[in-house]
């Protein structure tokens, strides 16, 4: 029988990854001077997620973790961030898809290629969806929301770069290597 739906171990890496997205966004954003837009510590663990899980649970765990935050944290969501968020999640999520990781293989090769990725999908994010959200929905000025979105671009895919491929790498080798096993 085909199952429909969402595993629970889906279900699982979405709302725990949601908590600890804002745990994280919370008490790891370090401010880089242009009106809020920080260097956010929580986007290589939501790439760690996006790539382990896919990228559903990409797109979800970014989307409840920062609409949660933004509330929390505002007392407001700026859902054009949310979505920018979330659309981060995905991309990460659907390349996740095409690695190895469960059998530890994270190679040079690999770690190149998830790099360039995720600045494709932090330029998506951050350079046109946010920017543009932020124009459609809430009137604000170009030149202001493509500044904050150029700095979280590149904070963001130098953040992934460092710590996510540190991630990635270290998670691949906690797995056993596909045909390391052997019988004696």
């Amino acid at each position: 029988m085909k199952q429909k739906g969402l595993s629970v171990k889906s279900v699982v890496a979405i709302g725990i990854g949601a908590a600890i997205y804002v745990i994280l966004a919370r008490f790891t954003s370090i401010p880089t001077g242009i009106p809020n837009t920080n260097i956010e510590i929580v986007y290589p663990f939501l790439a760690l997620l996006a790539t382990i899980y896919g990228p559903v649970v990409g797109f979800a765990v970014g989307f409840i973790g920062h609409a949660l935050n933004d509330f929390l944290m505002y007392g407001q969501t700026w859902w054009s961030w949310v979505l920018a968020t979330a659309v981060l999640g995905l991309i990460i999520g659907l390349y996740g898809m095409r690695l190895d990781l469960e059998h530890g293989e994270f190679s040079v090769k690999q770690m190149v290629m998830f790099n360039i990725i995720q600045i494709i999908a932090n330029i998506v994010s951050w350079l046109v969806i946010a920017p543009v959200g932020d124009i459609l929905i809430y009137s604000e000025p170009a030149n202001k929301v493509f500044l904050q979105g150029a700095a979280a671009t590149i904070t963001n895919s130098i953040v992934i770069l460092i710590l996510g491929t540190i991630l990635l790498k270290a998670y691949a080798a906690t797995k056993v290597k596909k045909g390391s096993l052997h019988k004696d």
